[in-house]
């Protein structure tokens, strides 16, 4: 049986409860979890010295007050808007390259074991030409190997990859994120790891097992140090909370999750929370979410 461990993206947090005192006693106080994925919607790793020094001894400090630990860094909205090491501009590809170079470096700063996320989308004109399509596909490979060597320096255990609901943001099929897994370790200095989103399995053109969130897990949980969980309908990447209301309405299921995770035959992960309400509701809907949430998984794990 897997070791499994409960966390949660503070995402929640974003423009609510930017300071880290506040974010971090919600999640160590409130919800009662000790773990957390850091969001850099909440800090971006471009910022100059020694500001960001300053902002993540600020955050150590309150996450040690609180009893929380950050475990890993994470994209966020911010950087799910833009197309990364896949936009059609060189000069962009290589500022979203130096921008995860900080992002791995900032992970340092935050003790935290890994760092990842959300890594490149195609445009329509060039996921539509087979040589050009190929040939980002080459660079983003190359480019996640570099950033694997930095995170490795920095004494990191891996680098996530967090496969996404769209064909034009790879892998999103089982057989793409196994090859292209594959691909991405060949030579890397540090695995290169993909957290996998219960929610993501979506995309308008996938069919059979692709759109099933437990055989993603069944097939690669072992590859797949944290995961992300929220409840969803399958017809799009909700990030609804586990609440009644939604559990009623959604497809995951902890015990059929957790079953999918243990078949796999993976030893442990990490499960995050990433519930995303939308700006305008009420901070005390969004705390009540996230606490009926929190008591949902503690009761099945």
């Amino acid at each position: 049986m897997a070791t499994i461990k409960l966390g949660i993206n503070n995402c929640f947090a974003v423009k609510r409860w930017p300071e880290p005192w506040a974010w971090s006693r919600i999640v160590g106080k409130d919800l009662g979890l000790d773990v957390v994925q850091f969001s850099y919607d909440l800090l971006d790793p471009m910022l100059r010295e020694p500001i960001l020094s300053l902002i993540a001894d600020e955050t150590l400090e309150a996450c040690r007050s609180n009893g929380v630990t950050i475990d890993t860094t994470f994209t966020g909205l911010i950087g799910y808007s833009m197309n990364l090491l896949s936009h059609p501009n060189i000069a962009m590809r290589l500022e979203a390259l130096r921008w995860y170079e900080q992002a791995v470096l900032a992970a340092k700063k935050f003790r935290a074991r890994g760092t990842g996320g959300h890594v490149a989308s195609m445009s329509v004109q060039d996921f539509g030409d087979g040589k050009r399509r190929s040939y980002l596909e080459s660079f983003l490979i190359e480019s996640l190997q570099y950033l694997a060597s930095i995170a490795s320096k920095m004494d990191q255990k891996f680098l996530l990859w967090e496969p996404m609901p769209l064909s034009r943001e790879q892998p999103c099929t089982i057989a793409r994120a196994k090859e292209l897994l594959d691909k991405a370790n060949d030579g890397s200095k540090l695995p290169i790891r993909f957290c996998i989103d219960v929610g993501h399995q979506c995309a308008w053109d996938a069919k059979g097992k692709d759109l099933d969130p437990y055989a993603w897990l069944r097939e690669l949980a072992p590859y797949s140090p944290v995961i992300h969980i929220q409840q969803t309908d399958g017809k799009g990447d909700r990030h609804w909370p586990f609440t009644e209301e939604c559990n009623q309405r959604g497809i995951i299921d902890a015990r059929k999750l957790l079953e999918a995770i243990d078949s796999s035959g993976a030893k442990e992960a990490t499960l995050i929370m990433e519930v995303i309400h939308a700006s305008e509701e009420r901070e005390e809907k969004v705390l009540q979410d996230l606490k009926e949430s929190t008591n949902y998984w503690m009761e099945r794990i």
